[in-house]
């Protein structure tokens, strides 16, 4: 394993993990239409109970995903998380609402009332896949950072990485673009949450809505999608001179990167592919209540060939807009080669983690939810 490898290697776990928690945000899609879908208090009680077994799984997926990239690329995490902090305090504190709301909505002595917290989880539905989105959408436009490594010897103040702004990263949201594709997370995460909740929950009257809330979403999501995949096809990408070192911008970049990795272009139509098999059998078929599976599955193929296109192929993954040769490649921003490498054979344990999770959502999905569980006896 050369540290080129492991570089390569580390950025294929890190991008596999944003791909599956860009797949885990149907909680919040689904969070995000309770009031659409459930029209009273029993139905809403149901929504709740679906996506209240499976949101630690999403919060633990955002966990882990920072974790990766604080080993793997330690100068990302403190450039990013440590600069456009109000972002990542913004994404964060809507998931702290949404801890909240599943805690404590139905228990005694609730002064705020079960509305005030179902709320709490619509606004997390919202906040988080569009701020998510719009964060990740910097890997492609770039945000507003310096990087003096030269600082390191500074007694008073050691700090390497530093925003050019006081924005702290909230100015991320000032670029359309980055709206565009937090929007396109956001109804994506949606479409998920709607074939989670027609799979996951035994009731007609979900269902039906759902695949007439499905048609809206979906058009919403291919216009935002194909506007910012059309976007940054077209639009100069960061490229690093393996030579040298040197960033600058290239012509077509992540356009080019698809010709020379054919392979993740093969991965990524793949990936379209399967979403549009879920959510067009799911529209057509009032029986099929499947789609969860061929979309997700599809929809973490496109992110992970996303992600790979940004960061492989001497390619920029996160470029400085205030000084160009500031920005982060997996070259010049991850750990050394003794930490990669050790941490390469902790991965190998990965599968067996992932194979807990798949017996643990079968075992919880292995009875449906319905009214009568919600009249008997519910968790949330």
């Amino acid at each position: 394993m050369s540290y080129t490898f492991l570089q390569h290697y580390w950025w294929f776990l890190v991008s596999l993990l944003g791909a599956l928690l860009v797949f885990m945000m149907f909680v919040q899609g689904a969070n995000s239409m309770i009031f659409q879908l459930g029209r009273n208090a029993e139905e809403r009680r149901m929504l709740i109970n679906s996506t209240g077994r499976k949101w630690e799984l999403t919060f633990t997926t955002l966990v882990t995903f920072g974790g990766a990239f604080f080993a793997s690329f330690p100068l990302f995490y403190s450039t990013s998380f440590g600069g456009a902090y109000w972002l990542w305090m913004v994404i964060l504190f809507s998931f702290v609402l949404q801890a909240v709301s599943y805690e404590f909505q139905n228990k005694l002595g609730n002064l705020l009332g079960v509305k005030t917290f179902q709320v709490f989880l619509v606004i997390n539905g919202i906040v988080g896949p569009l701020l998510l989105g719009g964060a990740v959408a910097t890997f492609f436009t770039g945000s507003n950072f310096i990087i003096e490594k030269d600082s390191i010897t500074d007694v008073i103040q050691p700090v390497i990485s530093r925003w050019a702004n006081a924005s702290n990263g909230l100015d991320a949201l000032l670029n359309p673009w980055n709206l565009v594709f937090g929007l396109a997370v956001f109804f994506l995460s949606r479409i998920l949450g709607i074939l989670y909740i027609m799979n996951n929950i035994n009731d007609e009257n979900l269902r039906s809505r759902g695949s007439v809330q499905l048609v809206g979403n979906t058009v919403m999501f291919f216009l935002f999608f194909f506007l910012f995949i059309i976007h940054i096809m077209l639009a100069d990408g960061y490229a690093v001179d393996p030579n040298t070192g040197a960033i600058g911008t290239l012509e077509g970049k992540y356009l080019q990167n698809l010709v020379d990795m054919w392979y993740l272009a093969v991965v990524l139509i793949i990936g379209a592919l399967l979403l549009i098999y879920g959510i067009r059998k799911t529209i057509v078929s009032k029986t099929y209540i499947k789609g969860i599976w061929p979309a997700g599955i599809g929809v973490v193929l496109v992110v992970l060939c996303l992600l790979l296109n940004v960061g492989w192929n001497n390619t920029v993954y996160y470029p400085s807009t205030a000084d160009l040769q500031s920005s982060l490649t997996i070259q010049n921003s991850c750990s050394s080669e003794f930490t990669l490498r050790t941490m390469a054979w902790v991965s190998l344990f990965i599968p067996f983690v992932l194979a807990y999770i798949v017996y643990a959502w079968y075992s919880l999905d292995k009875k449906k939810i319905d009214k009568n569980e919600i009249q008997n006896g519910d968790v949330y």
